[in-house]
């Protein structure tokens, strides 16, 4: 079986919805059932035997969804930007309309539909993981998997990670597109068999174990979020009012708990852009609050090293000590942190000099030790630091090297009230089913987040409000699945969704191109 061709009007159509229904399937909206449909429309938009054309409607399809999807780019960097981002997603779904098309001219996909749903999963995994890591370290957001942190699917995380819940998504997406096919032929037993499966695929999850119980005591925690002024990129021009603001709050919870009461606090990332190790002032406040609370602190700072450049790290301060560890952010955003092909760049935004030192990147895995007495031992905190949380292997390389709870420290304050930090939260929460982990998503202005390891959010915040949470989190230092082998299933993953297009390409050249042809196309 295969799918039959529409008009060409009629696929753009069906494209252009796809990708807005692609997009409300994510944060803020959230209808996650909405991805199947997508899904569906774009493999049906995709019926006719022509790789040029399919990349057209695939091409379709990535603008309608990663232009609303990346909106906050617009508001923070500007509208040129943003459009080249999308542009640039876009093309990967372009890629999957061609090697969609490729792949299944071979004779074993283009005679059996039940070939072509595992093919389609596959190929559209395997894109996802190269603009995952191409070009310039790649852009992981819009993935399928962070668009089902309420579905069942996202308990699948536990299992295979984030690739997996992406590759479910498309078999869903695949059945529901064979059984509107086969309504139109009124093959009633057929289609109401694909919506079975992918019901059972679905309801599936629930199935998975997903433990959240503590296995090694519970880290008492407490996590500032300062707000800072709703000003855009301007927001942190006024870095010492946005230290004060999150002095005052971490002071604050002292109505609440008593010196010696937490194990660890946490500030955002840039909670104190100057780094107080070598300005005084900020020196004073960051060891003045992390005494009065007998807690040491998880903050955000940057470090400008003696040669060249600046990095985004996490320090950990201590009560009596001071400074003891710090996490360097491995993978800077390009374009915003850094600038690639800066003279380039400039001819298309003047905003690329607001980047005045180019970020590098930190080499050490993050995982930072925390001394808590309380437990008498130390304990592991997996922290990432802001998109970090988008990359499988950041995430789970802090949890693999000994990390028995996540944080993630991010700033959300360029973003202004978009639903960017919605879709991060988003992510966090997969983070967490994937690696067994309690997970605290702090930020500057919202949306911060307790997690508990099977992804339920326990406690909340607003945007741009100053508030504070405080929670008992589970330790835990088992290894998930995903955890163990996660890696290995990502790779399996992209080594068949090269061979894929290739062997279907292979075959093709053993049929004859009237016998591939679809019937009802124009």
């Amino acid at each position: 079986m295969v799918f039959a061709a529409p008009r060409r009007g009629t696929s753009i159509l069906q494209a252009v919805a796809g990708g807005v229904l692609c997009d409300a399937a994510f944060p803020g909206l959230g209808w996650w059932p909405a991805a199947f449909l997508a899904i569906a429309l774009l493999v049906l938009a995709m019926g006719r035997d022509s790789a040029w054309w399919n990349t057209l409607v695939g091409f379709v399809f990535g603008l309608a969804f990663f232009l609303p999807h990346l909106t906050w780019a617009e508001l923070a960097v500007g509208p040129v930007p943003w459009w080249a981002l999308s542009v640039a997603q876009a093309g990967s779904i372009a890629l999957f309309g061609a090697a969609w098309t490729w792949a299944r001219r071979g004779l074993v996909i283009w005679r059996r539909a039940r070939w072509q749903v595992p093919a389609a999963a596959v190929l559209w995994v395997g894109l996802e993981e190269a603009r995952s890591v191409l070009p310039f370290g790649g852009f992981p957001w819009g993935r399928l998997a962070f668009s089902q942190a309420d579905s069942p699917l996202a308990r699948y995380a536990w299992l295979g990670g984030a690739p997996l819940v992406s590759l479910l998504v498309v078999v869903v997406g695949v059945l529901l597109a064979v059984a509107l096919r086969r309504l139109r032929t009124l093959d009633i037993g057929s289609a109401s068999a694909a919506v079975v499966l992918g019901m059972l695929t679905v309801g599936g999850g629930w199935l998975v174990p997903l433990d959240a119980a503590a296995q090694t005591g519970t880290l008492e925690v407490a996590a500032v979020q300062g707000d800072v002024p709703d000003l855009g990129l301007d927001s942190f021009d006024q870095a010492r009012q946005v230290l004060e603001n999150h002095v005052l709050g971490t002071y604050a919870l002292l109505d609440t708990v008593a010196p010696g009461d937490l194990d660890l606090v946490l500030w955002p990332e840039n909670g104190a852009d100057y780094d107080p190790r070598t300005d005084a002032e900020t020196g004073d406040a960051v060891a003045g609050v992390a005494q009065a609370l007998a807690a040491p602190l998880l903050l955000g700072t940057l470090e400008y090293p003696s040669t060249g450049g600046r990095l985004n790290i996490s320090l950990l301060w201590d009560p009596e000590q001071g400074p003891l560890f710090s996490y360097a952010k491995q993978h800077p955003a390009p374009f915003a942190e850094y600038i690639p092909m800066r003279e380039i760049a400039r001819l298309f935004s003047s905003d690329v000099d607001r980047v005045r030192t180019d970020m590098i990147a930190g080499t050490e895995v993050g995982l930072v030790p925390v001394d808590v007495p309380r437990l008498g031992r130390t304990v592991g905190i997996g922290d990432v630091i802001c998109f970090e949380v988008a990359y499988d292997d950041i995430v789970r390389d802090a949890v693999a090297a000994g990390g028995e709870v996540l944080v993630v420290q991010t700033n959300n304050a360029t973003f202004g009230r978009t639903d960017e930090s919605t879709q991060q939260l988003a992510m966090s929460r997969l983070r967490a089913i994937e690696h067994g982990r309690a997970t605290v998503q702090i930020s500057t202005v919202g949306v911060s987040a307790v997690i508990s390891p099977n992804g339920v959010v326990t406690q909340s915040t607003r945007l741009f409000t100053a508030d504070q949470m405080i929670a008992s989190l589970p330790l835990r230092t088992e290894l998930t699945p995903a955890t163990r082998f996660g890696d290995l299933f990502s790779w399996a993953l992209r080594g068949l969704a090269v061979l894929i297009p290739i062997a279907g390409a292979a075959g093709a050249a053993k049929v004859r191109r009237p016998q591939r042809e679809v019937p009802g196309g124009r």
